[in-house]
């Protein structure tokens, strides 16, 4: 396993690329080099042969050696330029008979190949056998008065010389590669450290954050990329954070509020047990305290469910098409009794009919809510229009009071569980500060949007967006 973890390290695949680039230039120039050195060389030394032998085959044609091989001086200069490149000379008459070998192997024997028909026509033939390591030439024997050839000349040179050179520039090129390899290997190596460096000092200082929980801040700037992991990290950190913090604090106000209402209760039924005789009258406030701090328990314990419910269901709503016109009417027409107590005007006014693809249920309570803290902290003789209108895309719900109004330091944390605007109220006005929390999450999960806007002392009003189409 552990084979395989290095086999898909950053380090590792850096130092094969490292080693890579550095190595493959080397080789590619190495047999780049060699190649162009046998061909350069065997080119040279093709033409030097060609110009000699053309300098001599002007001479076998003055002499007409071909006819008369007795010719001291011709004979010499076939040898020297058999001796001189290592090659071999052979003359061939018209009747393809050669008439001269600087071997003397093949004197007086017939030869008929593709090169010497091609050059009695008049073509000179140069061809370099790779494999058997020699140059072969024809050149045609033509003065330049005649038609017809007199004969041709074949010179067969060896290339030994070249490759022996070639073979010392080769091995050079090895041993040269070798060390160069041996020194990117060793730069690769201590590149590749080099290169993941910042990476090793990232997972120290998340391991220290892990070990020691420390509220500090990852910041590896060695890179763009790191100092962007880093930017990252630090982000979600403080999203963990903040919702670790949160959900201490909901555990802390669950808390308190489930254990007001035992507290009341615990204090009144300690009263009665500790009287002896107590009148009837009072036995009968001390319960109707206890009946209502356990509706008080009992309406608390609902909202947490309901929220717990929203959360687990965030992605399974019951969607069907809704008229959102007789839903708001419904709503009203439950809420009216509770505002006619306070002598609170309630208002609906539809601009024109609505249907969307909702869940029913969930929006009926995220609206219920919204009306309902509306009714629950107006004032006396106020008043509260609901107002429904849609484009081709969304509906939108305007639920408007002449209420208490939200100080704007508090508007931002009105959506929190168990957040109270006016905590000196909330035993009479008998909320559990989880509505709002529960109306967001619910217009959320329709995708849609909530915004308040509020002024303390003059009212406030809750804007609702959801889409008419659901898309889930």
């Amino acid at each position: 396993m552990k084979k395989l973890k290095l086999f898909h390290s950053l380090k590792f695949r850096l130092f094969l690329l490292v080693a890579f680039v550095g190595i493959a230039p080397n080789i590619v120039l190495r047999m780049g080099v060699l190649a162009s050195y046998e061909s350069r060389a065997v080119s040279n030394r093709s033409i030097d042969v060609l110009s000699q032998a053309k300098v001599l085959g002007s001479q076998v044609v003055t002499y007409n050696y071909i006819a008369d091989t007795s010719s001291e001086v011709i004979n010499a200069q076939l040898k020297q330029l058999s001796n001189v490149y290592d090659g071999r000379v052979l003359l061939v008459n018209p009747g393809f008979q050669i008439v001269q070998d600087t071997y003397g192997l093949d004197t007086g024997k017939t030869i008929i190949s593709e090169e010497v028909v091609r050059s009695f026509q008049g073509e000179e033939i140069t061809k370099y056998d790779s494999k058997n390591r020699y140059i072969e030439l024809a050149i045609p024997l033509k003065s330049a008065d005649a038609e017809e050839n007199q004969g041709v000349m074949l010179v067969s040179v060896s290339t030994d010389s070249i490759m022996m050179n070639y073979d010392f520039l080769r091995d050079n090129a090895h041993v040269i590669e070798i060390a160069s390899g041996v020194v990117v290997l060793l730069a690769a190596f201590f590149c590749a450290k080099l290169l993941v460096r910042p990476f090793g000092k990232m997972t120290k200082s998340l391991e220290e954050i892990q070990a020691e929980d420390v509220d500090e801040r990852l910041m590896v700037s060695d890179y763009t990329e790191t100092e962007a992991m880093s930017n990252a990290f630090n982000q979600m950190l403080g999203r963990m954070r903040a919702i670790d913090d949160s959900r201490q604090e909901f555990v802390a106000n669950v808390s308190h509020e489930l254990k007001t209402p035992l507290t009341s209760m615990k204090v009144l039924a300690d009263s009665l047990l500790s009287q002896e005789d107590v009148p009837a009258e009072l036995y009968k406030e001390f319960m109707g305290d206890i009946t209502e701090e356990i509706e008080r328990e009992n309406t608390i314990i609902n909202d947490l469910l309901s929220l717990v419910k929203m959360d687990r269901s965030a992605g399974t709503l019951n969607i069907s098409v809704v008229n959102i016109n007789e839903l708001l009417e419904m709503i009203m027409k439950r809420l009216r009794p509770i505002a006619e107590k306070q002598s609170i005007e309630l208002v609906l006014e539809s601009f024109r009919p609505v249907s969307a693809e909702v869940d029913e249920v969930k929006l009926s309570l995220a609206l219920n809510n919204l009306v309902e803290n509306a009714i629950k902290y107006n004032k006396k003789d106020g008043w509260v229009h609901v107002t429904l209108n849609a484009d081709h895309k969304y509906f939108f719900v305007r639920v408007e009071d002449s209420g208490i109004g939200i100080p704007e330091e508090s508007l931002e944390h009105i959506y929190e569980r168990f957040f109270r605007v006016d905590k000196s109220h909330s035993r009479e006005i008998k909320g559990t500060g989880l509505g709002l929390a529960i109306t967001r999450n619910a217009i959320l999960m329709h995708r849609g949007a909530i915004k308040a806007h509020s002024k303390e002392g003059e009212g406030t009003i809750f804007t609702v967006r959801i889409p008419l189409a659901y898309v889930g």
